[in-house]
């Protein structure tokens, strides 16, 4: 596609961003909505109009070449993400699930559940540090250089044990060869006995052409009733045309021409950063002296001004306060004193107030937003509208009537960067000017102000002492004269840093689930698809890892904890995060980490090892396989020499040292959870994830995908409704488990003359021990007593209900009381 078309996808985005704008952010506040379920729909509304937001600006940023475009976008898009975020936590609040069934207004808004995926943008991947890159690669490859097996040394035979071994050997090929040429024998002298015993006459030779003809007749007739049945299946739409199987060549060529845009992308962003510093140099060299100029000028008639205004010369505004720049504001020299001079006194009044004071103006606060507030549901604040404003107001003032005839090669526009490198120029010759004008002032007060340059040099030392308050201790770095790549290096041979396995969150297979919505109508608890999961994951783990500005405003999640049963896929989400979001993965599960750092020393070291180095080689993964066993109620005699519970106490204080600009997360997996201390486990991990068995439509969709991928023909022998049937309980590690068994190499040779059948699978399967429907009941009974889950039984009760009714009683109840005493 060509770039206008990519232009117009923008433009209808914005235009979309716009009008939701209005609705946020009117002109007066909503009133409070007191229905529960209306105010979900609203939320679920928004929720799914940004995600179709998402996903054209995800598109437009991922093939528009211009590079201060690609900007503007990259501003909107990281805002949308955000909101989309928020609106999600805001949804969880208000529902008490992590998992929401939204299919009506899916329905309502005529899309399809592929249209609310996730997208994963892709520039978390493109856009990463090389540096960072190239460094782990060549200790990986390092490591795995020593820590290749040496070669297995042959034993040395003598002469009899050899001879020995080839006469066994040459016996049995001798053995082999003359049971078949016995076989031979024996068929072709029945054969010759047959012949002898049969004359064939004519009446056995019209039977035989007879028989031939029935059984070439029957073959032709299945043949054309299966391509008439096969034909009328394509015409209606139920099934796809083998040509259209495959790749078609237009879209290899559409492919192909994205990669190639990409590769423009490149040398269009490194002409354009040239054009930056050249631009900016030469601006500097012809408007720089101008410009200090003119400040000059202006600051000195602000002095004089001042100084006639109020009899005295004013005191020159700090660096912290914006320096010269609150001089250039639209206010006389009057108001600019009284500002100065409220600051001074702000700064000097605060000072903590007396217990009193404070208790008396927390009372009369609480008693003003009682009877301001109504009852009722209203939207959380977010920060990231503000941002969204800021850049379309950027699109509609900078681009949207932008004439570009002469760019159709969408290159940058220089008098763009003249505007934007003035701006940096001014505020850098600012800085200068400041330091000569301050002095000046100075020297203006020495020569006429003589009795008032005594206060104003008392004021600025109270001003730095102020300033100066306790300086806030720093924890000790432990590995202060190490290098990053002597650390990294020792964690790898540890096995504590790993690479990360190349699977993304697409192959993370599941379909959507259909009857959320009708089940939950019915008063019945619906357990979460694996396409939910992913879904979320996606929200929680890898929109946030892979965007900074996300991670820095956006609701901040330190630690999840993935809880399921065994093989439904817990460490491959784990790998999927790294992979989608290009972290790095550190393993502090309790079996990786036994025996290593021993004592209380040697675990400070590693902790702070690890998360040093997650923190500057950000974003990171740090994973904790079998975390149940962390918080273990009583440690199993076999697990003890291992010490699982060695994390259980520094593991919590290291997690509030994690701030909003650390993109380092922990994720936990358990798949006992039940043997867990619940309070110590959600203490912890603040969100729960739970992954249950796959449901009948992700195991079809998973046969049929994971057969393919091992090298499998899926044909209309194979019987995929009655396999997903069956194979209800089992886990998608019991499947791939099964396909790999049967789709051995010769099985795959033999499938043209005899294609797969269901019944190969069953007997692999039966041999395994499925998921109990009573062990996911035990599951979600404890996933019942975390807190997000008792929130939910109480919605779901009506005790929450009855508990704000019975505040708002006594709440009304206590100003009269008041009023009479």
């Amino acid at each position: 596609m060509s770039q206008s078309t990519y232009n117009k996808l923008w433009v209808d985005a914005q235009v979309e961003l716009s009008s939701h704008l209005t609705q946020e952010l009117p002109a007066h506040p909503p009133r409070p909505e007191k229905d529960r379920v209306v105010f979900f729909q609203r939320l679920a509304t928004l929720y799914v109009r940004y995600i179709q937001i998402f996903r054209q600006l995800e598109e437009a940023y991922d093939q528009v070449v211009h590079p201060q475009k690609r900007r503007a976008i990259r501003v909107i898009l990281d805002g949308v993400m955000g909101r989309v975020v928020e609106l999600k936590n805001e949804m969880v609040e208000k529902e008490f699930s992590e998992y929401h069934y939204i299919d009506d207004v899916i329905q309502d808004l005529k899309l399809t559940p592929a249209d609310i995926e996730i997208p994963i943008p892709r520039y978390f991947i493109t856009e990463r540090g090389k540096e960072r890159k190239t460094m782990l690669t060549n200790i990986f490859k390092m490591m795995e250089v020593t820590e290749r097996p040496k070669p297995i040394s042959a034993r040395e035979l003598n002469g009899e044990e050899a001879i020995k071994i080839i006469q066994v050997m040459e016996r049995a090929r001798q053995g082999r060869l003359r049971a078949k040429l016995i076989g031979k024998m024996q068929r072709d002298m029945k054969r010759q006995w047959r012949a002898k015993d049969k004359d064939p006459g004519t009446a056995d030779i019209e039977l035989a052409v007879v028989c031939i003809q029935k059984v070439w007749r029957g073959y032709i007739e299945r043949k054309r009733t299966k391509r008439a049945r096969d034909e009328e299946l394509i015409s209606l739409g139920m099934a796809m045309e083998p040509k259209h199987e495959q790749p078609c060549p237009a879209e290899i060529t559409v492919q192909a021409e994205k990669a190639r845009t990409r590769i423009k992308q490149e040398e269009y962003e490194e002409d354009y950063q040239t054009s930056i510093v050249a631009i900016t140099n030469r601006l500097r060299d012809m408007e720089g002296p101008d410009m200090s100029d003119n400040m000059k000028e202006q600051i000195r008639q602000w002095f004089i001004e001042c100084h006639d205004a109020t009899g005295s010369f004013p005191d020159y505004p700090d660096e912290e306060d914006g320096g010269s720049a609150l001089i250039f504001a639209e206010k006389n020299p009057q108001q600019l004193m009284e500002e100065i001079a409220a600051k001074e006194e702000e700064d000097a009044n605060q000072k903590p107030k007396g217990k009193d004071e404070n208790m008396e103006k927390g009372k009369k606060d609480k008693e003003g937003v009682e009877e301001e507030e109504e009852a009722g549901l209203k939207m959380l604040p977010s920060a990231f509208l503000s941002d969204l404003e800021v850049g379309n107001k950027t699109f509609v003032d900078v681009w949207q009537n932008r004439s570009e005839s002469r760019n159709l090669n969408q290159r940058h526009d220089a008098e763009l960067i003249k505007e934007e490198m003035r701006k940096v120029i001014e505020a850098e010759i600012r800085v200068q000017v400041d330091e000569l004008m301050r002095q000046e002032l100075d020297n203006w007060k020495l020569a006429v102000d003589k009795n008032t340059s005594g206060k104003s040099k008392a004021t600025a030392k109270k001003k730095k002492g102020s300033k100066s308050g306790k300086k806030r201790k720093r924890d000790k770095d432990l590995t202060a004269h190490r290098t990053l790549e002597s650390l990294c290096q020792e964690l790898v041979e540890q096995g504590l840093l790993k690479r990360a396995n190349n699977v993304k969150l697409q192959d993370y297979l599941g379909d959507y689930s259909y009857l959320g919505t009708t089940l939950r109508l019915n008063d019945i608890e619906p357990m979460p698809s694996l396409s939910d999961v992913r879904q979320v994951l996606a929200l929680y783990a890898v929109l946030p890892l892979g965007s900074q500005v996300v991670h820095e405003k956006g609701p901040l999640i330190k630690a999840i904890l993935l809880a399921g049963p065994a093989g439904v896929g817990k460490k491959m989400l784990v790998h999927t995060i790294c992979q989608e979001t290009g972290a790095i993965l550190f393993d502090l599960s309790p079996l990786n980490t036994a025996g290593k750092y021993p004592g209380k020393s040697g675990l400070a070291i590693m902790l702070h090892m690890v998360f040093k180095v997650a923190r500057l080689l950000q974003p990171s993964v740090i994973w904790i396989g079998d975390a149940e066993k962390m918080f273990y109620k009583k440690v199993p005699k076999e697990e003890k020499e291992l010490d699982p519970k060695r994390l259980k106490k520094d593991l919590p204080k290291i997690l509030k040292l994690i701030k909003e600009e650390d993109r380092v997360l922990v994720v936990g997996t358990a798949k006992d959870p039940l043997n867990a201390d619940i309070k110590l486990l959600c203490k912890v991990y603040s969100k729960i994830i739970l992954i249950p068995r796959p449901d009948y439509g992700s195991r079809y969709l998973m046969w049929k995908q994971l057969i393919r991928k091992n090298g499998g023909e899926v044909t209309s022998a194979l019987d995929l409704s009655s396999l997903a049937k069956i194979s209800d309980g089992y886990t998608p590690g019991h499947m791939i488990q099964v396909i790999r068994g049967i789709l051995t190499g010769r099985r795959i040779l033999q499938q043209a003359q005899k294609p797969l059948t269901a019944a190969e699978f069953v007997a692999p399967l039966a041999k395994i021990d499925p998921v109990l429907q009573d062990e996911e009941e035990a599951l979600k009974n404890w996933y019942a007593k975390t807190p997000l889950g008792k929130k939910r039984i109480k919605a779901a009760t009506g005790k929450e209900e009855e508990e704000a009714a019975v505040k708002g009683k006594v709440k009304g109840k206590v100003p009269p009381k008041k009023k009479k005493t």
